[in-house]
């Protein structure tokens, strides 16, 4: 299974320019991709710099035909505009592998009047890849807050422990066409997105850190590329935005069961289609 995670700052590349069908076109010439994660996916946010498209999900179904695409809303605003669209801001997974359960997880916010912030969340889908069911989760943490990105690192975590428990104590569906349906899910799980923590840094630390309970998570780059420094994700070309230099924040992890499954992990750092890099991962 070949999966891509990638913050393609609603198509905006290292220029300025939005081009979502550019950006997604780009993806597939980095990796014939099962899966496609996405974060800073918009709707109704034309306001943002370069005006993105009134609804990217749906750019997203249009460009990626055959494939399932699957939303999850964090910032649900007002509309500013005449066109009366509230104003969305969020993540998306593109699978052309079955789906048999999503699940939009909204990650705490806890109050901290020094930053500027907004509601984060993560999406989960419940995959049927060829080796067996695992989840895959998309996510964007808060920037300006430690305080909120830790609670959401906590929250994360928090979420392969409930996944534990529904595999251990699963729950029989009450009927085959009502929204009861069986509660297990498997804990083999991915967690990939843009964490805006840098690597090494004490939100990076408290999420690798051992979850007793459950299987804990591995960096698959780290994992792969033992001993070394993973290359820089964020503000690489587009130094205006990232005037206080590059870093690496973006990650693709595995639960500590998928090791063994492990097949490679890489960072494109050639493309300027965004302000970050993308991560191409594959595992059997």
């Amino acid at each position: 299974m070949k999966l891509v995670s990638w913050n393609v700052q609603w198509g905006r590349d290292a220029g300025g320019r939005v081009d979502l069908n550019r950006t997604i076109g780009e993806a597939k010439r980095l990796a014939d991709f099962d899966v496609l994660c996405m974060q800073e996916i918009t709707r109704g946010f034309g306001v943002l710099p370069g005006g993105p498209g009134p609804d990217q999900f749906e750019e997203i179904s249009r460009a990626l035909p055959g494939y399932t695409v699957l939303d999850a809303i964090g910032a649900d605003l007002p509309p500013v505009d005449e066109s009366g669209r509230r104003r969305q801001f969020g993540n998306a997974i593109a699978t052309r592998l079955p789906v048999s359960m999503a699940i939009r997880h909204s990650l705490r916010w806890p109050a901290d009047a020094a930053a500027p912030s907004m509601q984060r969340v993560a999406l989960e889908a419940i995959i049927e890849a060829s080796s067996g069911p695992l989840r895959v989760i998309v996510t964007h943490l808060e920037f300006y807050s430690l305080k909120q990105r830790l609670a959401q690192v906590d929250d994360l975590r928090r979420l392969q422990l409930e996944a534990a428990d529904h595999a251990a104590h699963p729950a029989p569906a009450e009927n085959a066409v009502g929204p009861f349906a069986p509660t297990a899910r498997p804990v083999s799980a991915i967690v990939c997105g843009d964490f805006n923590s840098a690597f090494g840094s004490e939100a990076y630390q408290r999420f690798v850190a051992p979850l007793p309970g459950a299987p804990g998570f591995l960096d698959a780059w780290t994992t792969l590329h033992p001993g070394m420094t993973p290359p820089l994700t964020a503000g690489v070309y587009d130094t205006r935005q990232w005037s206080d230099g590059p870093l690496t924040c973006d990650f693709a992890f595995v639960t500590e069961d998928l090791r063994h499954r492990l097949r490679s992990c890489e960072i494109d750092g050639a493309t300027q289609a965004s302000d970050h890099q993308p991560i191409i991962l594959e595992i059997d």
